[in-house]
């Protein structure tokens, strides 16, 4: 079955957005993330950071990646309540952990924290929702 016709299927909030802004939000999103993932591992490369500042954008990555598969393919609303919890833990870390070698990769990565940010509510509402 295909992610929109089984977030379609899900009980959501009033103010949930419809499948197709999920699309075009991650195409944009993605870009960010490739460039600040890419750049905080040239740093790393070049030793201009250390692994632990680089590791958060590892795990962010990480997390990020299967969340698709926990959702949507075991269909575990649980699981991927846990895994967004890291997801935004793990970009909020890297945020943090970046800031003082290029603040400008942690301000790329706003409108990132802000989706997610918005993500884990509404996916702990679906939780909920789904008792």
């Amino acid at each position: 079955m295909e992610n929109y016709t089984l977030y379609a299927d899900f009980i959501k909030p009033s103010w949930a957005p419809p499948a197709e802004l999920f699309g075009p939000v991650w195409t944009v999103l993605y870009i960010i993330i490739a460039i600040s993932f890419g750049y905080a591992a040239y740093l790393a490369i070049k030793k201009r950071i250390s692994f632990t500042t680089f590791l958060p954008f590892l795990l962010n990555l990480a997390f990020n990646v299967i969340f698709t598969p926990i959702q949507f393919g075991l269909q575990s609303n649980i699981l991927a309540s846990i895994d967004i919890v890291l997801v935004l833990g793990t970009l909020i870390w890297a945020m943090a952990a970046i800031w003082k070698h290029a603040r400008w990769v942690a301000l790329a990565n706003i409108p990132y924290l802000a989706w997610v940010s918005f993500a884990t509510v509404l996916q702990f509402t679906i939780t909920y929702l789904k008792w």
